[in-house]
């Protein structure tokens, strides 16, 4: 048992030894039925994962998914919402106490994006990195996502990687008076997205080394992981002090933990005790359609999260 769980649950004791009212010991066992629910990981599903339960008020979605023991949640499209619509969001999510995992900021897969020393191209991301800081502004989200696109085919590979440091160098000081840290995102180029330049945690590694500016981080997702390289809790330690935040989903199908070959009740396991507190996003669909299939999505998350803490 955590020690603060161990000093609250003990102090609710106490309370109820005493002679507290009734409706104290009510909000004592609401509260530990609400501590049991709650995860220990900061799994965040994406907007939109419960519409059976909860609608298509991203508000009432939200409210669910506290209610179900999520302490995050993340929205891929956040940048391209209504300012108006992202502050209540934000609001919402600060009401609760969840968090917001990392949104898009640049993923155009079908573009030379950082490989190249094409000023237009650069002007271009570093516009893009200044309406993802009002954005920032607005939510108060941590994490920006950011894709370096594709590889040139005519450019030596270590040319393109010294562009890429270059740029990411770029877009880092562009942010560095904010809160806001930008995680490049490798993905895998076998199933997905083949043609891409970032595809591995070891070259992403790399990158950031030569960066060298603490805005400049990763975000590991698991799924893409397994397929392009595997070893996943060996690179994890070895690339642990870039990692800003984490994607999950099973392989093969990239649906809920359980559907795949992944390990995931071991994974989550060692992030946890390596004392990961950022978020997981449930970047991934269901195995089963309709509401049988988002009571399946919690119900798997349930069991990897049954780890010993």
């Amino acid at each position: 048992m955590e020690r603060r769980k161990f000093i609250r649950n003990a102090a609710l004791g106490g309370m109820a030894f005493t002679g507290m009212t009734g409706s104290v010991s009510a909000a004592a066992a609401e509260s530990k039925m609400s501590n049991r629910a709650r995860f220990n990981l900061k799994y965040a599903p994406s907007l939109g994962t419960f519409r059976e339960h909860a609608g298509s008020d991203p508000i009432d979605e939200i409210r669910f998914m506290h209610d179900q023991g999520f302490r995050a949640i993340f929205d891929n499209g956040l940048m391209g919402k209504e300012p108006a619509l992202q502050e209540k969001i934000a609001n919402e999510l600060d009401r609760l106490g969840m968090d917001l995992g990392p949104f898009v900021l640049y993923a155009d897969f079908s573009v030379t994006s950082m490989v190249t020393r094409d000023q237009e191209k650069l002007d271009m991301l570093r516009d893009r990195v200044r309406s993802g800081l009002e954005v920032h502004k607005r939510t108060n989200v941590k994490t920006a996502l950011v894709v370096p696109g594709r590889y040139d085919q005519r450019l030596h590979w270590d040319y393109q990687t010294a562009n890429v440091i270059d740029a990411m160098r770029m877009l880092s000081e562009e942010v560095e008076n904010s809160d806001m840290v930008l995680v490049m995102e490798p993905l895998n180029g076998l199933r997905d997205h083949p043609g891409l330049f970032l595809t591995t945690i070891p070259q992403s590694y790399m990158i950031c080394k030569a960066v060298d500016h603490s805005h400049c981080r990763i975000v590991n997702d698991l799924y893409h992981q397994q397929i392009t390289e595997g070893n996943l809790i060996p690179n994890i330690d070895m690339a642990w002090e870039y990692i800003a935040a984490f994607h999950c989903g099973d392989h093969p199908g990239r649906r809920e933990p359980g559907t795949g070959e992944i390990n995931y009740l071991n994974v989550f396991k060692h992030i946890y005790h390596k004392g990961y507190d950022g978020v997981i996003c449930t970047e991934h669909g269901r195995s089963i359609p309709g509401k049988e299939g988002e009571q399946a999505f919690i119900d798997a998350y349930r069991k990897v999260d049954s780890f010993e803490t």
